[in-house]
């Protein structure tokens, strides 16, 4: 029987229907979910290589001593209540995550902001979404997300604003597909030729940060035709004619916007065109926008283009933003932000005393609390003396991670509950809490579309690993608080925050009231429903239909928005921009993704994407190592070079940690600098430089344990999960000295009891097989010149019981007998088809995708990978337009 729950991936929300076996689980996409229709993308369908428990944390640690449950909260109190005592309540801090329950969220807020009594709570939401959320308040008065995921089929044109939904948010996107099958114009703006881009009708690759000049231009260009909706803005609308008059500062023709953000004319003319002449338009913004310092201001100019033209609460148009976690939304509204109170409330003097009553809390904070990036600033300059992290890993995922690593280390107390043992974050912890991970959690979330859904247990809890919201509450009760945190289930905790949306609400859009009487069975078979909830609880229930906003006259507010250039300008040591983002089959720092090697497939390694000019500029090759270099620090990854890019643009994907690839780990190049209304981080655009990194020698080991490199060592290495081992791939500048030194670690206590050697000193090539029995145990190669053999038939041998006499003889070099064996890149993760194999197909006749995948099975399954078959179509045979 299958138990329906939901992914804990993206913030599409996609509904599943899993069945467990054991401690593993079969999931399939639920056809009832209208999030998802039961689809799922390559992330979702893996689920199953996700949930074993090696490498989790079963039980409380203090340092690297195992306690009890009662021991562990006792210190974290103890050590809470010592630091406000002696420093005050903002010398305390919580850091948590997207990756949390909505019953999760409320528990943590309403301990700090209501009982620790400082607004010191902040959510790596924070990185992906901040920017959004003051753009939505400004404009809408509330955090307020007009669209619905039903408009993405009402549409006739789709916008995509720094958004690669073909990665980012697969599931959406095949609902897209079909919708531009049946005649539903794409639009993407992005600097990138992305996967996304590729499949448009059209593609405008603006020059990085200059997103605000070019909806400026479109603002002005509606103007100027006559397509500004006058009567909808006179009904609903104030600011529209401070909006005109700064927008009449500058020069907005067609030519001088062309020229600012580096476009065709005749592009950005075709966009402007078709947005005025397309009612039912919808603009789907995401991290492009976002993530910059200039966040709000492009969420802002993207709003005003659609309050002008009366493009939100109607079938078919608004603003979109799209959360990029499981449960950014639920943490938004619980008050899991610094800036904010639970439920949509701030930090007024009526809302405080609103939640006063309401928790009978002794200490609701004054003020807004510190953001992400100034928080950890704060354990930096030591204002912070405890800090409680809950299921995130900042010290990879926040910019500028070196300087984090040392805050950690630096500050007095950290507290991390999290599901892994050992991790980047964790390492750093004085106290370690084992939290129940996806597959034992119950609890709800809220997607992008204010969708509520549960998130069911499939498994009993491994070890002593606890509910969030449960760690949560001991410690609260340990502090002296337990009374008001006296829950007994999860149930409990969301009727309490379903009354508390409910509770003296006059004007708030977010309002659960009608769930407040589920009782424990209505909570446990609780359906996916939207807020606000309908009467009969089904159905769409979009925003903004009565033209009414939650402003204090209930008219929507434009926002005059000036463009600016980078926040920090390129120069001559560092002349090109790095931009960093996700991609297609990983998720934020490998926790989860990492377990499943069919994930690892499509992008098995960090890299940078540099154009083909720039890199022969420097010097740089087709795979080689490149150091790329920004005044925050340096990374080493292989170079693509690819006229996907700019010229003068780079790409490097942002999930590689210490565990996987040191030396890749992309947001130690990225600045401090932030949007100044919402602190969110500028990872669009960092100075960059980049050169060859010129290895003396280079080598990979297969082993069936992760491996870690010696400190002392100086390499470069990634470790890339195999089925049946892990492959480590190194490289290094030192002599035959530092060679040897690494083998004695790789050697140590093999149990082989064979050893098979090739040496040949004239090519500095070392080639060695450990056999136990006829098992394979360890694979070592190493060279100075010369290529090495592929990697993929000795990474198979593994998942054998034994080798045969065949094998045997040909284990040194690198290959079976007579085989050839493909190096091309994995294209289809689900069902592991290459590119070449894709092209021989095209070749032989197949001419679109469902050819393709009755030829390959690739793009059959889940889909993920339908855009980059489009891609290879049309690059193998132009005239198969029709593929995209």
């Amino acid at each position: 029987m299958s138990i329906r729950t939901t992914c804990p991936y993206c913030g599409v929300g996609c509904g599943l229907a899993v069945k467990p076996q054991g401690r593993t689980v079969v999931a399939a996409g639920d056809p009832e979910h209208p999030a998802n229709r039961g689809r799922l993308c390559s992330k979702g369908a893996a689920l199953g290589s996700t949930v074993g428990l090696e490498g989790r944390l079963l039980h409380p640690m203090i340092g690297e001593r195992r306690a009890g449950w009662s021991e562990a909260t006792a210190l974290i109190a103890r050590r809470f209540r010592a630091a406000i005592e002696r420093h005050g309540p903002d010398s305390v801090a919580f850091y948590v995550s997207g990756q949390l329950l909505t019953e999760d969220y409320y528990a943590a807020n309403k301990l700090m902001k209501g009982f620790i009594g400082s607004g010191n709570i902040d959510t790596n939401s924070r990185l992906c979404m901040a920017s959004a959320v003051v753009a939505h308040k400004l404009s809408f008065g509330a955090d307020l997300v007009p669209g619905c995921y039903e408009d993405l089929d009402l549409a006739d044109l789709v916008v995509f604003a720094g958004h690669n939904a073909a990665w980012t948010h697969p599931v959406l996107f095949r609902r897209l597909e079909a919708a531009r099958a049946a005649g539903q114009r794409h639009v993407v703006i992005d600097p990138r030729r992305t996967d996304t881009a590729e499949v448009a009708d059209l593609h405008l690759p603006l020059r990085p940060q200059s997103d605000v000049r070019l909806w400026n231009g479109l603002l002005a260009d509606l103007i100027q035709r006559g397509a500004v909706d006058r009567a909808y803005v006179a009904a609903h609308v104030s600011g529209f004619a401070e909006v005109e008059a700064a927008l009449a500062r500058d020069d907005q023709s067609l030519a001088a916007v062309a020229a600012d953000c580096d476009l065709i004319p005749a592009d950005l003319e075709r966009f402007y065109a078709w947005f005025a002449q397309t009612p039912r338009t919808v603009s789907l913004f995401s991290m492009g926008a976002n993530q910059s310092a200039q966040g709000v201001a492009k969420g802002l100019a993207i709003i005003n283009a659609h309050l002008a033209t009366g493009r939100i609460g109607k079938p078919g148009a608004c603003p979109f933003s799209i959360t990029g976690q499981p449960n950014a939304m639920g943490g938004r509204e619980t008050g899991g932000m610094a800036n904010t109170l639970a439920a949509h409330m701030d930090f007024e003097p009526e809302s405080r005393a609103r939640l006063a009553r309401f928790w009978a809390a002794p200490a609701v904070a004054e003020r807004a609390g510190l953001k992400a990036v100034e928080l950890f600033d704060a354990v930096a300059e030591g204002r912070i003396k405890a800090l409680w992290i809950m299921a995130t890993n900042p010290a990879v995922s926040l910019p500028g991670t070196g300087k984090v690593r040392e805050a950690l280390k630096a500050c007095p107390f950290v507290v991390v509950s999290d599901v892994m043992a050992s991790g980047d974050t964790l390492d750093l912890a004085h106290v370690r809490l084992p939290a129940l991970a996806w597959g034992e959690k119950d609890g709800t979330v809220t997607n992008s579309e204010r969708r509520i859904s549960r998130q069911r247990p499939l498994f009993d809890p491994p070890g002593e690993a606890r509910a969030d919201w449960r760690i949560v509450a001991d410690v609260a009760d340990a502090m002296g608080f337990g009374e008001a945190f006296a829950w007994r289930g999860p149930g409990q905790v969301f009727r309490e925050w379903a009354r508390l949306t409910a509770y003296e609400n006059q004007d708030r859009t977010l309002n659960l009231g009608p769930l407040v009487g589920l009782d424990q069975a209505g909570y446990d078979a609780l359906a996916p429903v939207q807020w606000p909830i309908t009467p009969a609880g089904e159905g769409t229930a979009r925003l903004f239909v009565d033209g009414r906003f939650q402003t204090p006259d209930g008219r929507a507010l434009m926002n005059p928005v000036a463009p600016q250039g980078a926040a920090i300008p390129l120069d001559g040591a560092f002349s090109l921009a790095l931009n960093t983002g996700r991609v297609r089959d990983h998720w934020h720092t490998l926790t989860r993704t990492g377990l499943a090697p069919e994930l690892c497939r499509h992008a098995p390694e960090p890299y940078v994407d540099i154009h083909p000019e720039d890199a022969a500029a420097a010097g740089v090759t087709e795979g080689a190592l490149t150091r790329v270099r920004t005044a925050s620090g340096e990374a080493v990854a292989p170079a693509r070079l690819t006229d996907r890019q700019r010229r003068g643009d780079l790409f490097m994907p942002m999930h590689w940690t210490a565990a996987y690839a040191p030396a890749g780990r992309a947001n130690l190049l990225v600045g401090p600098t932030v949007d100044p209304r919402s602190g969110q981080p500028e990872f669009k655009h960092s100075p960059a430089q980049v050169r060859p990194y010129r290895e003396t020698w280079r080598g990979f080991f297969l082993s069936r344990q992760a491996w870690a490199a010696p400190s002392d060592l100086d390499l470069v290495w990634r470790r890339i999960p195999q089925d049946g081992c892990q492959l480590h791939e190194f490289a290094g500048r030192g002599d035959d000295e530092e060679r040897e030194a690494l083998r004695r670690v790789l050697i140590k206590g093999s149990p082989a009891a064979e050893v098979l050697r090739y040496e040949d000193q004239t090519v500095g090539s070392l080639r060695e097989a450990f056999l136990d029995g006829d098992r394979l145990d360890r694979v070592l190669f190493t060279a100075t010149t010369g290529r090495l053999p592929p990697r993929e038939w000795l990474a198979a041998l593994f998942t054998q019981g034994a080798l045969t006499a065949a094998d045997r003889s040909t284990l040194l070099i690198g290959r079976a007998p007579g085989q050839p064996l493909s190096t091309a890149p994995i294209v289809c993760a689900c069902r592991g088809v290459r590119a070449d194999r894709i092209d021989a197909a095209i070749a032989a006749g197949a001419d679109d995708l469902d050819a393709v995948a009755e030829a390959t099975g690739a793009g059959a399954a889940c889909g993920s990978c339908r855009p980059q078959i489009a891609h290879q179509l049309r690059t193998r045979k132009p005239e198969a337009l029709h593929a995209a």
